[in-house]
């Protein structure tokens, strides 16, 4: 493949998407990237990209963006742990997904990246790192959004054995830089650095640099085999050790409630019936106290041996997400 060829890049508004159109461009690629009407658009603002209006609901929006187009890289996705209508959801990240990729083939795309996530992979009962082989059981894919992504890389797989030339990458938790939303992760991070996390539900996570699930993209269309998933991980943690971690960069006290979950599910509960009513994101849900029972804990050794793929310590993800946070102006 050479440098200067035109990559389509979507959800670069977005944290990863964002990072990944950094990655293309700092490789020598030309980028182009799609945004929807009234985007925020600041993680752009140091890209010298073009811009193309594509919204996943609107078929008519993907020919033009992927016109002259030699690769795609698919990273929109609507990402919420809670959402009042979960068919919008679904049809978003699985018809919207389908449709775009079924677009590239007819625009004469050569290959394309699809972002799935470590949330459609399977869960090892005894907390042990999973991998793209575990095997997966309705109880690992609690709430809409794990249900959404693990249906879309179904239909995604269905596509390339078609004969369409697609891999797949499955990013763990990304931290780092340019997470203006920010992401839930983001937010419980940004808090811990604040001193407003007084207590918390300790589970287990794969923390992950942001720009090395980047450099895992263009990895995967380098040397990915068509078909093929990658976990895009980096280090297993538990969530008292995460905020331990903070607590040293800080100079804050770490949370030291741990609380059980089974007394939470009424709050929960509640908290979710006022949600439906307000329509406001609620803070924790039945859906999410389930997942925080399952360690979220990946193995990325497929991605190491098959693509070179290198992610730094979970420590420096997070020293980077608080400095970028600290020079926009959200932790004094």
């Amino acid at each position: 493949m050479a440098r200067g060829d035109l990559v389509l890049v979507t959800g670069a508004t977005g944290f990863v998407g964002a990072a990944v159109a950094r990655t293309l461009q700092q490789a020598g690629f030309s980028v182009r990237v799609t945004a929807r009407a009234g985007s925020d658009l600041r993680n752009l603002k140091d890209l010298a990209a073009e811009i193309a209006a594509l919204d996943l609901n609107d078929p008519t929006d993907f020919a033009p963006a992927l016109a002259g187009c030699r690769y795609l890289f698919h990273v929109a996705a609507d990402y919420r742990l809670w959402v009042p209508d979960v068919a919008a959801m679904r049809k978003v990240n699985i018809d919207g997904s389908v449709a775009l990729l079924r677009a590239a083939q007819a625009a004469g795309v050569e290959r394309s990246v699809y972002t799935s996530s470590v949330a459609a992979l399977g869960l090892a009962e005894d907390g042990s790192p999973a991998d793209e082989h575990t095997k997966v059981k309705p109880a690992h894919h609690v709430g809409a959004y794990k249900q959404s992504k693990y249906d879309a890389e179904q239909a995604v797989r269905a596509l390339a054995q078609t004969g369409q030339d697609i891999v797949i990458v499955n990013p763990s938790t990304p931290v780092g830089p340019g997470d203006v939303k920010p992401t839930p992760t983001g937010q419980m991070i940004l808090d811990a650095a604040r001193g407003k996390m007084p207590a918390y539900v300790d589970t287990g996570l794969n923390v992950v640099h942001v720009d090395d699930v980047a450099a895992g993209h263009l990895l995967a269309l380098e040397k990915g085999r068509t078909g093929e998933a990658y976990i895009l991980g980096g280090e297993d943690l538990m969530l008292g050790e995460l905020f331990a971690m903070i607590a040293r960069m800080t100079g804050r006290a770490a949370p030291s409630l741990r609380l059980p979950i089974a007394p939470l599910m009424p709050l929960a509960w509640v908290m979710e019936r006022i949600a439906e009513i307000t329509g406001k994101t609620p803070l924790m849900t039945p859906d999410i106290l389930k997942m925080a029972r399952k360690k979220m804990f990946f193995s990325s050794a497929k991605a190491k041996a098959e693509l070179g793929y290198a992610p730094r310590p979970a420590e420096a993800a997070v020293a980077d997400a608080l400095t970028w946070f600290r020079t926009e102006g959200l932790l004094a």
